[in-house]
């Protein structure tokens, strides 16, 4: 039996003399082995990629995070912050890619950007700063820290009770999570149900309740060390069998 295969679109990178397209170790490796799924990275084509085509293949789309931001043309405000990086190909690629997807029933995870793509695909916005609202904590990591510092436990986050993210990982009431954004949701787009906050009140986990296949979209870093945290291994292992599930109905139509 084949492995259902997840499409993980992939950034445009400046590697050297030439633009690449490119998605990182630990979002591939947390398909493999989290999922247990067959990572296929989808290049940032925007407008002339075949969104019809790689779906017809996929059983499931996981978003990963970046260090762009989501152009903010796309939820109506102008750009805070002329300094932060943007990708306007992955933007182009992943927003239609993810209302196709949901469309379908096929499982979809998004994750940091990712979970911001999501929203605003759907027709959400997002805070640009939040480090800069009243109130709100600084869920930026440190740049001159070290990889197991910025991905370490940061914060605690406060399950919805009852909520399907909660019953995915055994019902507990707060989980620890790390912490390396800098914008995060501010109008939650419509369908979707918050799953889990943090103590300031930012969302940090959410499902698409109109959608008829699995969603999850969470504004941490899980794919970190993926086998080293039970928390992260219940979410991937959930998303995996909601892509074998997807696969096993494609193969039955």
């Amino acid at each position: 039996m084949r492995r259902p295969i997840v499409l993980v679109p992939a950034c445009t990178r400046q590697i050297g003399l030439f633009p690449n397209h490119a998605a990182q170790n630990k979002y591939v490796n947390a398909v493999v082995l989290g999922a247990r799924c067959m990572p296929l990275i989808l290049p940032a084509l925007g407008d002339l990629a075949d969104l019809e085509a790689v779906l017809a293949v996929a059983d499931g789309v996981m978003l990963t995070g970046s260090a762009s931001n989501v152009h903010a043309d796309l939820y109506g405000q102008a750009i805070h912050n002329p300094a932060l990086p943007l990708d306007a190909a992955r933007d182009a690629t992943t927003l239609p890619l993810i209302r196709a997807a949901i469309g379908r029933g096929m499982p979809v995870l998004g994750i940091c950007r990712g979970f911001q793509e999501m929203n605003v695909a759907l027709g959400g916005t997002l805070h640009q700063a939040v480090q800069e609202l009243p109130g709100m904590m600084d869920h930026r990591d440190k740049e001159d820290d070290s990889l197991e510092v910025q991905y370490g436990p940061a914060h605690r986050v406060l399950l919805t009770p009852g909520g399907k993210f909660a019953e995915m990982l055994g019902n507990p009431a707060e989980i620890m999570v790390n912490s390396l954004h800098g914008q995060g949701v501010d109008k939650l787009a419509p369908g979707i149900t918050v799953e889990a906050v943090a103590d300031d009140g930012l969302v940090e986990a959410y499902t698409v309740s109109t959608a008829s296949g699995f969603t999850l979209a969470v504004q941490w870093h899980p794919e970190w060390h993926i086998t080293e945290n039970p928390d992260s291994m219940k979410m991937f292992l959930a998303f995996g069998k909601a892509c074998r599930d997807y696969c096993d109905s494609k193969e039955r139509a």
